[in-house]
């Protein structure tokens, strides 16, 4: 699995079982499953699963933090934010007189922002004035809102599990209601993409800056991964982190917002998976109803930009009186590429559990580090992406001190094939892998909807462990040999620096 994969299951605190959950062939799954997709574009997976009166569903726009452009990063993370808004009706005590309010608000935003950005001539009294007239703005259009309403009405219907995340590659919102609710939430999740809800928007934008000020500007690992993909990726926007840059979400606007919401949230640019005690007759034409009116629109162009080759190692040392970190990235292409398999195999072998090499040689033997971990898909696995190592070193030792230890690793998969009792191991953990995510509704919903958006086949779940199971030893040296190469390098490090001695009040000096 990818590192975002397991994110995606992670988000959904699922708790995994163990091997003996019932097998699960492609063929049984086709059986179950229904794929539509609507006038306006809207692809739709159902699975019948018939067991208990529920359901789950998951939403996947196919927009992440990938998609934005110099100005307004951090804008994509905002939609989660505003998730659970309301629309027209939930939320709101007079929606036409919280409209007018709210265009207010963008009024004076706009005026204050323009002032204080002016590079000359700008007045701080005026920016003063402007920026009260705003927030004054903003204390109107709350007198109409009616918070958490959305969030109280899908939890008075049985509703649980009701979250979205944004990572570089998607936006997805889900939750799980009992079946005999199913009208209900067709509409309610209809609703937040038939327009742009966004009350309370500078309200939650103060919350996602002092997310990057925890996240980032607090955080050793958060300022060395910020610095890390930056230097990582000079030309695609995963060099930039989802969370944006602050000067960028200081700024950006409800407006933005608006903007970015008719360009990505789109039908054409969705998908929606249910899984549970629904039968696909039945359901489809209920969500005809509701998504059905979603306006048609194009799905949004391509991304241009390409990460060029990297042709040569780039290092990032970061020195604080914090915990030694060592991070090394070499670029990979990405999940749609015909070797992803092989990269999977590689991340297994090298640092799945207790029975990996790196975990063997640096934690258990040398024991000279705490956690020793690879990975592929950082940040994401839409565009060519990273596989990284993750190291800490134990007590006493540098970041630097296992940069050796690892390239010993690195080479020996590179030189020699790995054995036929590794590769019968790699395969075994892809099937159990395979068969943890189908076992929850939830789970299995999220993972349907985001094959779909990503891959462009939901069966890709089935299909990746039959090529996993096709890997030989010498396509992993082929693969380690093209990849895992100095040139390709990025290094990332926080080497220990004791903290500047300090002169006690009334010392002199």
């Amino acid at each position: 699995m990818t590192a975002v994969r397991k994110l995606w299951l992670a988000l959904l605190l699922l708790t995994l079982v163990a091997a003996s959950a019932r097998a699960q062939d492609l063929a049984s799954f086709e059986r179950r499953t229904t794929v539509k997709r609507l006038d306006n574009g809207l692809t739709i997976i159902i699975y019948e699963r018939p067991e208990t009166p529920v359901f789950s569903y998951a939403t996947v726009v196919n927009t992440g933090s990938a998609q934005e452009v110099p100005g307004i990063t951090g804008l994509a993370h905002m939609f989660e934010h505003m998730a659970f808004k309301g629309n027209d009706l939930v939320g709101t005590k007079d929606w036409k007189a919280e409209q007018e309010a709210l265009k207010k608000v963008e009024e004076a935003y706009a005026a204050f922002d323009r002032e204080r950005r002016r590079e000359t001539g700008r007045s701080e009294e005026r920016v003063k004035e402007l920026e009260k007239a705003w927030r004054d703005a903003i204390t109107e259009a709350d007198k109409h809102v009616v918070t958490d309403e959305f969030t109280k009405v899908v939890e008075a219907a049985g509703g649980v599990g009701l979250n979205a995340f944004t990572a570089t590659d998607v936006t997805a919102y889900f939750f799980s209601m009992p079946s005999n609710r199913f009208e209900l939430w067709a509409y309610l999740e209809s609703e937040r993409y038939r327009a742009p809800f966004l009350r309370e928007f500078y309200k939650e934008r103060d919350v996602v800056m002092e997310e990057r000020r925890m996240r980032v500007e607090s955080s050793p690992i958060g300022r060395l991964l910020e610095q890390f993909m930056s230097a990582a990726f000079i030309a695609h926007s995963y060099g930039v982190r989802g969370i944006g840059h602050m000067s960028d979400l200081q700024t950006i606007s409800a407006t933005d917002a608006v903007e970015f919401f008719k360009t990505h949230y789109v039908p054409a640019n969705m998908v929606l998976a249910i899984v549970g005690d629904v039968k696909a007759s039945e359901a489809m034409p209920v969500i005809e109803k509701y998504f059905g009116r979603l306006p048609k629109a194009p799905a949004p162009e391509p991304l241009r930009t390409v990460e060029p080759p990297q042709k040569s190692e780039r290092t990032v040392i970061i020195r604080e009186a914090s915990q030694p970190i060592y991070i090394e990235g070499y670029h990979r292409p990405s999940v749609n590429h015909p070797d992803d398999p092989i990269y999977t195999a590689i991340e297994m072998l090298m640092s799945s559990g207790r029975t990996s090499r790196l975990y063997k040689t640096l934690v258990r033997d040398q024991k000279i580090a705490v956690q020793a971990s690879g990975f592929n898909g950082f940040p994401g696995e839409k565009y060519p992406n990273l596989f990284t190592f993750f190291l800490v070193p134990a007590a006493g030792k540098a970041a630097s001190d296992l940069q050796a230890p690892l390239h010993a690793e690195i080479e020996r998969l590179k030189n020699e094939d790995v054995t036929a009792e590794e590769l019968e191991s790699i395969k075994t953990r892809a099937k159990a892998s395979l068969l943890r995510q189908l076992d929850s509704n939830a789970g299995l919903a999220l993972q349907l909807a985001m094959a779909q958006t990503i891959r462009g086949d939901w069966r890709e779940l089935f299909r990746d462990v039959q090529r996993i199971e096709k890997v030989t030893a010498a396509e992993i040296r082929r693969v380690a040999n093209a990849t895992f190469q100095p040139g390709n390098r990025t290094v990332g490090m926080i080497e220990r620096q004791a903290p500047a001695a300090t002169t006690a009040k009334g010392d002199s000096k």
